[in-house]
């Protein structure tokens, strides 16, 4: 017998109301390392961040993301 695969993605946010999901992509990654730096790397409290930005966001940016962050020139709040 076949296992069954679940796709799930991000749940809908309030604050994020419409179908641009940019925004919503945007804040799940901060989210995301914020949750690490607070409880560190291995902290399964984060997961379900990371599961949703990898959900909503373009894989070039998260690239993109990862470099500025090494170099210390992300735009966003961390």
């Amino acid at each position: 017998m076949e296992d069954e695969i679940e796709l799930k993605t991000a749940p809908a946010d309030f604050r994020f109301p419409t179908t641009n999901q940019t925004r919503h992509c945007f804040t799940r990654y901060i989210e995301f390392h914020r949750c690490t730096t607070a409880k560190g790397e291995d902290s399964n409290d984060c997961e379900r961040f990371a599961k949703y930005y990898r959900a909503l966001c373009p894989g070039e940016w998260v690239d993109k993301w990862n470099e500025q962050r090494e170099t210390g020139t992300f735009p966003g709040p961390l």
